[in-house]
C-alpha cells in the first residue's frame, strides 16, 4: 500500500519536508537540494509522489516511486 506523497517546501527562508494532509514538516534544511535528497529517499521508501514546490509555493515538479498504473507520458527521467 502506497504511503504519503512528500512534498519540499518553503519554509521562511529555508525548505521543509510534509507529508501530504500533515500540518507539521518532517524536517527543515538550509537548502533546496538537501530537502529535495532526504524528500526522494522518503518517498521511495513509501512507494509515494515527490512534490517540489517553488519558492512562490506553487508545484514546480513531480516524481513518482510508486506503482502507476498508468505509464508516465513525461520522458524528462
Amino acid at each position: 500500500m502506497p504511503g504519503k506523497n512528500q512534498h519540499v517546501v518553503p519554509v521562511g527562508s529555508d525548505w521543509g519536508i510534509r507529508g501530504e494532509g500533515n500540518s507539521r514538516l518532517t524536517s527543515v534544511f538550509e537548502n533546496k537540494q538537501d530537502a529535495l535528497k532526504v524528500g526522494r529517499k522518503i518517498a521511495i521508501n513509501q512507494q509515494a509522489e515527490l512534490v517540489i514546490h517553488g519558492r512562490d509555493g506553487r508545484i514546480q515538479d513531480k516524481d513518482s516511486f510508486g506503482h502507476d498504473p498508468v505509464p508516465p507520458r513525461d520522458k524528462k527521467h
